[in-house]
């Protein structure tokens, strides 16, 4: 029987590792796409292709996945959106013809669920299917309730509340997935800058810490093109800056090596709870 033949898209993180190795172990042929200056050329150890490309040499990454006759992929990891509009951006990218007609013409606006779509519409024109990123993780998913030890104040259980429907109509405008709190104030709101440069911001403007930070996934999430995601890291960089809360979503978060996370909370005196939406 002929192996499934996958392909990832793979920035930067753990994600794509954890996504190579859930597909390895469901029997897939996995051809890895490796974003240039993201992905952790470790990648190349199990996948069974490994090719290098341009964050936008999208026309290099299709040749390589029907090149090893893949027909689904999977995109996994971050990128920093930011380098789009760093100066000489068209001379440090080196953009390829197919990014600079979706990037430039295709597209109504920039932000991510936008360009992600016409993206997965370039690669169906060539039969190849962006598949749930989340496929090959389901065990990785965050479970209902209070993950750590610590449990959390009444203050925070306010905080927490207050900034839940916030931070869904953020995600609803497809601007940003997480926002920070503090009696039931909101600090900083992500947005292009990614999740860790908003957590230093929050820091920054609240330099006496306790705060809060929730991160949900959008309303009607595409799971095609992005899910929240936390980590060892992600605490760490909480720690530094005095947050002292993490409020997440049931079933549409990833947790990065969930009992090193959780841990790593107790340790620092973070509480992680798990919501569902409702």
């Amino acid at each position: 029987m002929t192996a499934h033949r996958i392909g990832i898209i793979a920035g930067a993180g753990k994600f794509p590792q954890m996504v190579l190795d859930g597909a390895k172990r469901a029997g897939c042929h996995v051809t890895v796409v490796a974003l240039r200056g993201f992905a952790d050329p470790a990648l190349g150890d199990d996948a069974d292709v490994f090719r290098w490309a341009g964050l936008v040499r999208m026309g290099r990454w299709v040749r390589i996945l029907r090149r090893n006759g893949v027909r689904s992929i999977i995109l996994a990891g971050s990128v920093v959106k930011s380098q789009m509009y760093g100066r000489f951006r068209m001379i440090r990218l080196l953009p390829d013809w197919t990014a600079i007609k979706i990037w430039f013409f295709r597209i109504p606006d920039k932000r991510n669920d936008t360009v992600l779509a016409a993206v997965a519409d370039e690669f169906a024109r060539y039969g190849i299917i962006m598949d749930e990123c989340t496929r090959y993780t389901a065990e990785h998913m965050a479970p209902e309730g209070v993950l750590t030890r610590l449990q959390p104040t009444a203050s925070q259980l306010r905080d927490a509340e207050f900034g839940w429907n916030i931070a869904k109509q953020m995600g609803a405008l497809d601007i940003g997935q997480s926002i920070a709190v503090k009696e039931t104030e909101v600090i900083a709101v992500e947005a292009i800058e990614g999740t860790d440069r908003m957590i230093a911001r929050a820091g920054e403007l609240c330099p006496r810490g306790g705060w809060t930070m929730i991160k949900v996934a959008k309303p009607n999430q595409d799971r095609r093109f992005d899910v929240p995601t936390i980590g060892p890291e992600t605490i760490a960089t909480l720690h530094k800056h005095g947050a002292k809360m993490l409020v997440i979503e049931a079933g549409e978060t990833v947790i990065i090596d969930r009992e090193a996370t959780v841990a790593g909370a107790d340790r620092v005196g973070i509480v992680i709870t798990a919501r569902q939406e409702g």
